[in-house]
């Protein structure tokens, strides 16, 4: 094989790749000893088949898939050996090709470009650790204790105030007929929580146990024997038990109730949980940094393929007139992506990180977790859709390669505590909020600046916007 360079204009260069008729012989006698075993002619022994024979009857068959294996060979080869790193898939040109022929091609290639990334090492950023007050744990064990209520069997005589759970049977009518789903055992009402029809637990006020008391309420609106909707309802109610809440003993025993092994190690636990719910957020204002450095990168060319395939991706779904206008917006972020991309890439390369079939697999039991009783769909998103599976290992790479450029790189390690994480978040919420409102004044007062009074103009705004997520503070 010889391979020659041509035409190179700055990313993009041709390869002329020459395969000479000798080694393209010898390619097809070795497709004709392999398929000489599995043919079968008449009046030949198996394996017997002469090499002419077997060339009149399969010979542009077997040309076709030596073809296809010279080039998928000699291809790579060509590129790995003058160190290209393809941009795209490469555009093939056929020469000169045949039986009994030399075989030249052109390899028309777009190469990724050269990054630098030792000025990662210079990159400067925020990391955070969030400090947990004991008061901060507690509050949060209240809570929960509050949202908790042990409730205690009430005397015979007591009668039922807010807060009390009331356990009654229940005979319901509209018109004075029955109807579907008109019977109730055994419900259960925390007076004053209005959580089983509007107004219903309210006319339980001061019943006893062994009382009966006719309860009016409406049927709702999402109530399935839609006839009945919107219509007075009539519940003849029996109360069979009256229970009051009683405080929650926050002890050993109640921590156990909740899965821990005792108060202590609740407290450690509910710790941990503040913690991560905040570390999450943060981490990602440290990798948000770390991405706005890697921004300022130079990178000399970025390849016209990769910007028109990254423009079609940010105005999917949009219409073709909007596309258009925003058409150039979407260049300048398409452009900052990929940079973003290739350093990261090039950083990942360099220091040999790569994701394993076990981390994949974490990762998608992690996405399962997250929807709960979706397990199986979720599962089954992920069996039957390897784009998606691809999409989740390129996260994970990106991840990894974050937490390696974090011990590389000059982080800064700030201890805060629960009130302070949240106002930095607020600040970080309130800064994008500014820019994205900056860009968009920006653009209306180019609108205006273009307008004449003779000439009408179009509004060329972005209709994509980068997306802001809402700080949670569960």
């Amino acid at each position: 094989m010889k391979v020659t360079v041509e035409n190179k204009k700055g990313l993009n260069k041709d390869l002329k790749v020459f395969v000479d008729k000798k080694t393209m012989s010898n390619y097809m006698d070795e497709k004709y000893e392999e398929i000489k075993g599995t043919v079968n002619l008449k009046g030949f022994r198996p394996g017997k088949v002469p090499k002419e024979i077997l060339k009149r009857q399969f010979g542009k068959a077997v040309f076709g898939e030596v073809l296809d294996k010279v080039i998928k060979e000699t291809s790579t080869k060509a590129l790995e050996e003058n160190k290209i790193k393809p941009a795209g898939q490469p555009k093939l040109d056929l020469k000169t090709y045949g039986e009994d022929k030399e075989l030249e091609y052109i390899i028309s290639v777009t190469e990724l470009p050269k990054v630098e990334i030792k000025s990662i090492e210079n990159i400067k950023f925020n990391e955070y650790k969030v400090k947990i007050d004991e008061k901060e744990t507690d509050k949060r064990i209240n809570e929960i204790a509050k949202n908790q209520p042990n409730f205690k069997e009430s005397p015979q005589d007591s009668k039922a105030k807010e807060g009390d759970l009331v356990i009654f049977d229940y005979k319901a009518t509209v018109d004075d007929k029955p109807f579907k789903g008109d019977e109730g055992k055994n419900t259960q009402l925390t007076l004053g929580k209005d959580l089983f029809l509007k107004g219903f637990d309210k006319q339980l006020i001061g019943v006893k146990k062994g009382d009966e008391k006719l309860v009016e309420a409406i049927l709702p609106e999402n109530f399935p024997e839609k006839d009945l909707v919107n219509k007075k309802a009539k519940f003849n109610c029996k109360i069979t038990l009256i229970k009051h809440p009683e405080k929650v003993v926050i002890d050993d025993e109640f921590a156990k109730n909740l899965g821990a092994k005792n108060l202590k190690d609740l407290k450690s636990l509910i710790s941990k949980q503040i913690n991560d719910e905040y570390k999450n957020s943060l981490d990602r204002l440290s990798k948000n940094q770390i991405l706005k450095e890697i921004e300022k990168f130079k990178v000399n060319e970025i390849p016209e393929n990769l910007i028109g395939e990254e423009v079609k991706i940010l105005s999917q779904g949009m219409k073709e007139e909007d596309a258009k206008k925003s058409k150039k917006n979407f260049e300048e972020v398409a452009k900052k992506r990929i940079k973003v991309g290739l350093i990261l890439n090039e950083f990942g390369e360099q220091n040999k990180i790569s994701v394993t079939e076990q981390e994949l697999q974490a990762e998608v039991q992690k996405q399962i977790r997250m929807m709960p009783g979706q397990e199986k769909m979720v599962m089954d998103f992920y069996q039957k859709n390897k784009s998606a599976l691809a999409s989740l290992r390129g996260t994970v790479y990106e991840e990894k390669i974050i937490s390696a450029i974090k011990e590389k790189a000059k982080g800064s390690l700030k201890e805060v505590t629960k009130d302070e994480a949240e106002k930095i978040l607020k600040e970080s919420q309130k800064t994008e909020n500014n820019v994205l409102n900056e860009k968009k004044d920006s653009n209306n007062k180019k609108v205006e600046a273009k307008k004449s009074p003779t000439k009408k103009t179009s509004v060329k705004t972005a209709k994509s916007k980068p997306k802001t997520k809402k700080v949670s503070k569960k």
